[in-house]
């Protein structure tokens, strides 16, 4: 199983369907289980931290016409750009990120903390000077964490349905997070939970350092893979 999978991506997983989008893990061989999402929004569908695949656009034109693509970690612009000149549409990033606009040929469109994008509001989940700029999406109901917290397995130790990533245990998102009442979660690595979200997420969030041997233990070699990985790309 490859930390990062590069090149086609002929057989992608759906995940996180419902009636207001849906999700797909491109490589769902790789490690990473990077997961993008397509959200219908009152002002269209925003792709959020997308990654191509076969058959992507059927899913996304399921759901109406995209009015834009948003980046929610520094280290996700993946195909957005692609993505936006494909539709014609500018790609959205957090106003505090840096060192991501200047890879795009697309549009840029900025959005700051608090405030709305299609109905959700931005919120900030952990910085850590231009190494990690990690932003959410909430609305109340549903929450998109790109990084930090998600449903890999290489995130996720014991029961856990939602896991923080192993190099955010000891310092896990709880004021960018801790106390959201979310009915769904949903995921920038591996797929999102449905039943009983918030449970889900406060567990996670209380539990992370308590964990942390255990989850260095089962994961600490894949999360280092992941790393190398995504720095070499």
């Amino acid at each position: 199983m490859p930390a990062k999978a590069t090149g086609p991506a002929p057989d992608p997983a759906v995940v996180d369907r419902a009636a207001d989008g849906v999700g797909w893990i491109a490589h769902p061989e790789e490690t990473m289980e990077r997961a993008s999402h397509a959200l219908a929004t009152p002002d269209g569908v925003l792709l959020v931290d997308p990654l191509d695949a076969d058959g992507v656009e059927a899913l996304v034109e399921s759901l109406g016409e995209v009015a834009g693509v948003v980046v929610l970690s520094n280290h996700h612009a993946r195909d957005a750009d692609a993505f936006a000149r494909r539709h014609d549409v500018p790609v959205t990033l957090p106003k505090p990120m840096t060192g991501v606009a200047e890879g795009l040929d697309a549009p840029v469109e900025r959005v700051g903390v608090g405030d709305a994008l299609g109905g959700y509001e931005l919120l900030a989940v952990a910085r850590t000077g231009s190494v990690w700029q990690e932003y959410a999406l909430y609305d109340g109901a549903t929450l998109f964490v790109p990084e930090s917290v998600g449903g890999a397995d290489y995130q996720c130790v014991g029961e856990e349905r939602l896991g923080v990533m192993l190099l955010r245990r000891l310092t896990p998102p709880r004021d960018g997070l801790g106390g959201l009442p979310p009915a769904r979660v949903r995921c920038g690595h591996g797929p999102g939970v449905d039943e009983d979200a918030a449970a889900a997420l406060e567990e996670a969030l209380a539990n992370a350092r308590r964990r942390f041997p255990r989850a260095l233990a089962a994961h600490g070699r894949r999360q280092a893979g992941t790393v190398l990985a995504a720095l070499r790309s």
